[in-house]
């Protein structure tokens, strides 16, 4: 494990838990914690021993509260779209993962922290949650990939109600919007809906997963034919030995050893 100033880690039965660790500035996302996450997303990838994420906040008044805004105060037409970019593109690997990431959303999540939980595969959510892109009461738009992924969400108008007019909803209408796949009572309580969905996946094979996710991900990709990417995933499915065992395992009647090959 690394040791971050702005991120903590803990692994424990093959689930990665990553704890957005700026309780004092309501967990903002500064250039660091973007460049950690970034750094922690990436080593995840190939460790064997991660099976899934969880990203979550420190402490339960904010999941993320924003990007930190004192880094605004810089930002001109050039440097803002390399800050842009820079988000994009750190929650574009979070997005693409081929291994299950879960948000366990406390607290606020707004801004930044919205496009966050929405660059997760699922997101989980405790009775004190709250979505919001409020950027436009500063005078500008979402730019770590909020208008594309709210509106993929939740719809069009629905979406563009909420970046209009900055304001938040709650985690009840989350949940009816489809935001949250789950609404727990705890932030306690969503952790372990977490770890249960984790372990319900860990039981399936690996591989065929992590295309589940490459497939529905090109959906929303005008540059990639879903249908295709599609066949040619399940053509790779067909050629695995997990796919071999799948099969053995259910014609023998008993529980599949997956292996990841």
């Amino acid at each position: 494990m690394s040791t971050y100033k702005n991120l903590k880690e803990h692994i424990e039965e093959g689930i990665l838990t990553i704890t957005i660790n700026r309780p004092d500035k309501l967990n903002a996302l500064n250039s660091q914690t973007m460049s950690e996450l970034k750094d922690c997303i990436e080593k995840a990838y190939d460790d064997d021993e991660v099976k899934g994420i969880i990203i979550t906040g420190a402490e339960n008044k904010a999941f993320v509260a924003g990007a930190d805004i004192r880094e605004f105060s810089e930002l001109n037409e050039v440097n803002g779209r390399k800050f842009s970019e820079r988000g994009q593109e750190v929650f574009d690997i979070i997005e693409n993962c081929h291994k299950p990431i879960v948000a366990v959303v406390n607290g606020y999540a707004l801004g930044g922290g919205c496009e966050l939980a929405l660059a997760c595969h699922m997101r989980i959510g405790s009775k004190n949650a709250f979505f919001g892109q409020p950027e436009v009461t500063l005078g500008i738009i979402p730019g770590y990939g909020g208008t594309q992924r709210l509106t993929q969400l939740i719809g069009k108008g629905k979406a563009l109600e909420m970046m209009m007019t900055g304001e938040m909803i709650g985690a009840e209408e989350a949940r009816s919007l489809g935001l949250l796949n789950h609404l727990e009572v705890t932030k306690e309580e969503a952790m372990e809906k977490a770890k249960e969905i984790l372990q319900k996946i860990f039981k399936n094979a690996p591989l065929a997963v992590g295309m589940v996710i490459g497939c529905v991900n090109a959906v929303f990709s005008k540059e990639e034919d879903g249908f295709q990417i599609e066949a040619n995933s399940f053509a790779s499915c067909c050629k695995s030995k997990d796919f071999k065992e799948g099969v053995a395992a259910f014609l023998e009647k008993r529980k599949p050893q997956f292996k990841g090959e």
